[in-house]
């Protein structure tokens, strides 16, 4: 096993607005579990387009998106898969011989966790970005009723009964007069989950293995 950075060591990363630590604990770690010679970090871009460039120059093997830049990446890729042309976002891109290949994690998380819901029950998918269209089209595919809250129609959100509520933005606290409440943002349970799921589909993209954690 490498205990240390070299020549050879593969670079993966993340983009976001602000970047965050759990992609690399969760990482990192199964490389480490692995004993692979490779490191994950994560950054804060200002613009996508030029980060994207770097992948390019300095043969990152692959990276991760977050908010904002989910739909926007899309622009400076090669290819798409099947589900991110339908969906109009990603979260993971590899770079394979300099051909960058873009995959959405999000959605495979959503169609696991709510494989767990009745989907004869009304799901409303709050907010409209990359992964709230993730979640819109694994929420489709497993048979629910969609409806979206966005700033447009919030008041509407305290409104709903006997319903499933999926938060798919930043925004912390929200309260809502129902149990059956998916939120993403990390420092959640659901959150945590979701991440756990995510990632689990991420790292074998980025090494044909199966997450570890």
């Amino acid at each position: 096993m490498n205990r240390w950075v070299n020549k050879d060591t593969e670079i993966y990363c993340s983009f976001a607005k602000t970047a965050g630590n759990t992609g690399c604990q969760m990482m990192n770690t199964a490389f480490h579990w692995y004993g692979l010679n490779k490191i994950y970090k994560s950054f804060s871009v200002d613009n996508i387009e030029d980060a994207v460039k770097s992948v390019r120059t300095l043969n990152i093997k692959g990276f991760a998106i977050t908010m904002p830049y989910k739909e926007e990446v899309l622009k400076y890729v090669d290819i798409t898969d099947a589900a991110v042309s339908e969906i109009g976002a990603a979260n993971t891109v590899i770079n394979e011989d300099g051909r960058l290949s873009a995959y959405n994690t999000d959605s495979y998380s959503a169609l696991a966790y709510l494989d767990m819901y009745d989907n004869r029950k009304p799901l409303y998918i709050i907010g409209n970005g990359g992964y709230a269209k993730a979640v819109k089209w694994a929420s489709k595919g497993s048979g629910f009723t969609v409806n979206q809250i966005t700033r447009d129609n919030w008041d509407e959100l305290f409104d709903i009964r006997d319903s499933i509520v999926y938060n798919c933005t930043p925004v912390e606290n929200i309260k809502v007069n129902t149990s059956q409440f998916i939120d993403c943002i990390v420092t959640t349970k659901t959150g945590r989950e979701l991440a756990s799921i995510q990632a689990s589909h991420q790292f074998k993209l980025y090494t044909g293995l199966e997450f570890p954690l």
